[in-house]
């Protein structure tokens, strides 16, 4: 008898496979982790609020100033005084503003949070255009007619106009006239853009809703420019003036409010043409 050998076939070879057990624990490990951090985020998400509400990390601590030239710094932070302390994710911004905003030198304001601890203010201030006189006090004006502030020696730099004939009266007291205010404005906002002109006029009286009657710097005469054309005006009167006083010496008053004529009024209250 012959031996014959069999050659295995390797289509029926036994794979090699992994132990099952192993696996099983593998994924059971993963899913575990997968749970714990699903857990940690329900916590945050449902008691990070309260957390970081009452984290002194986050308390204001600082309030930086921005944009203020004539209010002081120190009289910002006493208007802000109260978000001292206050939670920064939490404090009303709005309610803050609005308290700056009673200063009379604050036409606007901006506030903002900067983590962790620091308020960032940014100030627009009112611009005076002239002090308004009521009663024996001065007061610095805007050219919207709202009173800023007193005036002191600390705004003694200003050059800035007498305004006279602002304060009107009635039952209730005295307040600043709004149509007397706008032609103030007018006259003012055409003067920016004539500095030499601004420079001159020393006072400004607007009794009269409807003529702006100026004085200039080392010239006692009167100068009645009505409503408007302000610049043109007084830029004709001081190419008359010389002529004006050959004719008349001593004047009382100058009325420009007319096209082709002016109308000169001597201190011996005569009139001339």
């Amino acid at each position: 008898m012959t031996a014959v050998q069999l050659q295995a076939d390797k289509r029926f070879r036994r794979a090699r496979v992994q132990p099952a057990r192993r696996r099983s624990l593998a994924v059971s490990a993963r899913t575990a982790r997968l749970l714990l951090a699903c857990a940690v985020i329900a916590v945050a998400v449902h008691q990070g609020p309260q957390l970081l509400s009452g984290s002194d990390l986050l308390r204001v601590e600082h309030v930086t100033i921005k944009g203020n030239r004539y209010l002081s710094q120190g009289e910002v932070l006493a208007l802000l005084d109260r978000m001292h302390g206050e939670n920064i994710l939490e404090i009303d911004l709005e309610a803050h503003r609005r308290l700056l905003l009673t200063s009379g030198w604050v036409r606007g304001a901006t506030l903002r949070r900067l983590l962790p601890s620091t308020i960032e203010v940014t100030v627009t201030e009112r611009q005076p255009v002239g002090l308004v006189r009521l009663e024996t006090q001065l007061y610095l004006v805007d050219a919207t007619g709202t009173l800023i502030d007193e005036y002191r020696p600390q705004f003694a730099d200003l050059r800035l106009p007498v305004i006279d004939g602002l304060q009107m009266r009635n039952a209730r007291g005295s307040a600043v006239d709004r149509a007397r205010s706008r032609l103030v404005a007018r006259l003012m906002g055409a003067l920016a853009a004539r500095p030499d002109l601004s420079g001159l006029v020393s006072q400004i009286d607007v009794t009269d809703a409807s003529d702006a009657v100026v004085l200039l710097s080392d010239d006692p005469t009167l100068l009645h420019l009505g409503d408007g054309q302000f610049v043109e005006r007084l830029d004709r009167y001081l190419d008359l003036a010389q002529a004006l006083r050959a004719s008349v010496p001593d004047i009382d008053y100058v009325d420009l409010r007319y096209e082709k004529r002016v109308y000169v009024r001597p201190a011996s209250n005569g009139y001339a043409e």
